[in-house]
């Protein structure tokens, strides 16, 4: 009786809406697949494109904010990302003496990294207090380093590990069989660093001393004069003295032992994986790139903003295959919704002919076929600006874990 009152008339918009949200609640597979397809359709290419505008946003903000990167001859890219980003790729070493042409120059400040070892997963960063000062980053909790052995974390650090000011953390060694025997470094956290939505959010910052401490280039043992067994002394001279390998190291840096830890070898030969070069001004960043233009000296001096807009360009060029691969699904789904609801109206002939036979019209059968469809594009269209919304709130980690690493 009730769908006989509404063909009988004139079936508004309503009634249409009402008949047709019936029919699609009672066939919820059907309609779940096909607000899935549409929703899907719809989602890639507008997450693609916040994805990709935060990626270039990320890189780039990183990079024209970082005047000149200076590092070993080799991919120009390996060197911005392990500088720039901390990227798991280490590029070839170079020295301190590096440092020391630069400070020689009188034309730029260098800053080290010795970005190479991981703690829990995270980066650790060899540097100086100078990076803080560049980068502008602040302690929101704790203090700064001031021991050899200490760490500060960044936001992100904390936050997943779920650690803070007063607790310890252990370096991880670089293989699982470490057959060098360098042990684990317990770091001591003196400080967490304030959120900066920058990969340093996701380091451990150490004194690059620490970074070699933690190689094992620079290390502490019990006093081998007066050791607690005396089967680790080889030889004894009265101006050397020969231990073995039983000698006791030490993993963690305290007050009590700190002054046994020394260099081995001169400090200038201690590798660096890169060295940020602050010019003094625009004229004094010209002459330094000439100085190094050549490559004679050993090493490369880069603009990470050169290299990034090449990394740039390459991902744009991607992304405009991508375009072109999605737009041909895109057309395809259409075409296949098209062909289903094509199907459907054959399958539903005998529903259309009850629509005829009480006194329904073409264009009823239209307005509810019209009804289903804005339905369906309705309830994808909610599901997409949701998808949208997380999207662009995690967009800043997504990029990090997709695109930057």
């Amino acid at each position: 009786d009730f769908l006989l009152s509404l063909v009988g008339s004139e079936m508004c918009i309503r009634d249409s809406l009402y008949i047709a949200w019936k029919y699609l609640s009672f066939n919820r597979a059907r309609t779940a697949t096909l607000v899935a397809c549409v929703t899907l359709i719809a989602i890639l290419p507008l997450a693609l494109q916040l994805l990709l505008a935060e990626s270039e946003r990320q890189l780039l903000s990183r990079a024209e904010s970082t005047p000149l990167l200076l590092g070993a001859p080799g991919s120009a890219l390996d060197l911005v990302m392990n500088g720039l980003y901390f990227d798991d790729e280490v590029p070839q070493l170079i020295s301190m003496m590096a440092v020391e042409s630069l400070e020689a120059s009188g034309l730029a400040m260098p800053i080290p990294l010795y970005v190479r070892f991981k703690a829990r997963r995270f980066p650790i960063v060899g540097t100086t207090l100078d990076y803080f000062d560049f980068r502008a980053l602040t302690i929101a909790e704790g203090r700064q380093l001031a021991q050899l052995g200490e760490c500060v974390i960044g936001a992100e650090v904390a936050a997943r590990l779920g650690i803070t000011v007063g607790d310890s953390l252990l370096s991880s060694p670089e293989t699982v069989f470490d057959l060098a025997g360098v042990y684990p470094l317990k770091m001591q956290v003196a400080g967490v660093l304030q959120r900066s939505h920058t990969p340093d959010d996701l380091a451990v910052f150490v004194d690059i001393k620490t970074a070699w401490v933690v190689q094992g280039l620079v290390h502490g043992h019990e006093d081998v004069t007066r050791p607690q067994d005396a089967s680790v002394i080889i030889e004894r001279t009265d101006a050397n003295v020969v231990a073995n390998a039983r000698l006791v190291e030490y993993t963690e840096i305290t007050t009590e032992n700190i002054d046994s830890f020394h260099f081995h070898g001169a400090p200038g030969d201690y590798p660096l994986s890169a060295v940020i070069a602050v010019p003094d001004d625009a004229k004094a960043g010209t002459i330094l790139r000439g100085r190094y233009l050549d490559g004679d000296a050993g090493y490369q001096l880069v603009v990470p903003e050169t290299v990034i807009d090449g990394l740039l360009a390459n991902i744009f060029r991607i992304k405009h295959m991508l375009d072109a691969v999605i737009l041909v699904v895109g057309v395809a789904t259409v075409l296949a919704l098209i062909l289903v609801f094509a199907l459907s109206i054959r399958l539903r002939q005998r529903e259309i002919h009850t629509v005829f036979r009480i006194g329904g019209s073409r264009l009823t059968i239209v307005r509810l076929l019209a009804a289903e469809i804005a339905i369906i594009v309705l309830f994808s269209g909610l599901l997409c600006m949701a998808a949208i919304v997380l999207v662009h709130q995690y967009s800043n980690e997504l990029v990090r874990t997709l695109f930057i690493g």
